[in-house]
């Protein structure tokens, strides 16, 4: 079985340290982008009426709210005192 550190050496770690599920999906995701696919998944996404923009937007604001802040515009900066 070995250390988590062997582990690690090997590539064999599970669980947030998973490294072959990390590269299966970055290859994948690779994959899907050169596949041209991209736009079309966009258009497939997008609203289909006001209403459900609206619960979309409400969606994405709620989970910007659990954000600490790591992309650019998912919270708005604490004013200084």
């Amino acid at each position: 079985m070995g250390t988590p550190a062997d582990k690690a050496k090997s590539g064999q770690v599970q669980g947030e340290g998973d490294y072959v599920a990390g590269r299966r999906f970055d290859k994948s995701q690779r994959e899907f982008v050169q596949s041209g696919q991209v736009d079309e998944g966009a258009r497939q996404a997008r609203p289909e009426d006001p209403a459900q923009a609206a619960e979309m937007e409400e969606a994405e604001r709620k989970g910007k709210s659990h954000s600490k802040g790591e992309a650019p515009g998912d919270k708005k900066p604490k004013p200084k005192r």
